[in-house]
């Protein structure tokens, strides 16, 4: 946010505090604490999500709050572009998530990772702003990821690589059809 900072212009410093304390709320901490709360109440096995049956309510549920931080961003008028095509294209994730889970086990972590570089080159365009040391770190971090989910054995290759493509286009879609 410091390098764009003229786009919080008319927010104060505990403003965007607050802000950036509910984006990870309702983007983290909710969907995180839905996951353990169906591994405590015993209808998933652990909080793992090993299986695609398991996968199926926290997606639904992930789905709820990403639209809802979507709706959210679209109704404030002090709300930064990049943001709205960003918090669009998580959901647009969780929905390409879920419907691929009725085939196969497609990697979140990676969804995540590949939707996280491919906004970050994005907002770079936006912006004419190329900030190649965070897009390679991003890139690195994706990379890390995924070679972990790998060696786990957590995922095949095809889970992985589909995740990763699953991200970044819906991210495409959503800068192209919001911005």
């Amino acid at each position: 946010m410091q390098f764009y900072s003229f786009e919080f212009a008319g927010i104060t410093d505990w403003q965007l505090k607050l802000r950036l304390f509910g984006v990870f709320w309702m983007t983290a901490f909710f969907p995180a604490f839905a996951v353990f709360l169906l591994w405590r109440l015993k209808f998933s096995s652990g909080i793992f999500l090993r299986t695609q049956k398991e996968r199926i309510v926290p997606y639904i549920i992930t789905m709820f709050f990403y639209w809802w931080m979507h709706y959210l961003s679209r109704n404030f008028p002090d709300q930064p572009e990049v943001l709205k095509f960003f918090y669009t294209g998580i959901f647009m994730c969780s929905v390409a998530g879920l419907l691929a889970n009725n085939s196969y086990k497609i990697s979140m972590h990676a969804m995540g990772a590949g939707g996280f570089v491919a906004a970050l080159i994005f907002t770079s365009f936006h912006y004419q702003n190329t900030d190649g040391i965070a897009i390679s770190i991003a890139l690195l971090l994706a990379g890390f990821i995924s070679t972990a989910r790998l060696i786990l054995n957590e995922h095949s290759f095809k889970e992985v690589y589909t995740g990763l493509a699953a991200g970044a286009i819906c991210q495409l879609l959503s800068y192209y059809f919001v911005m």
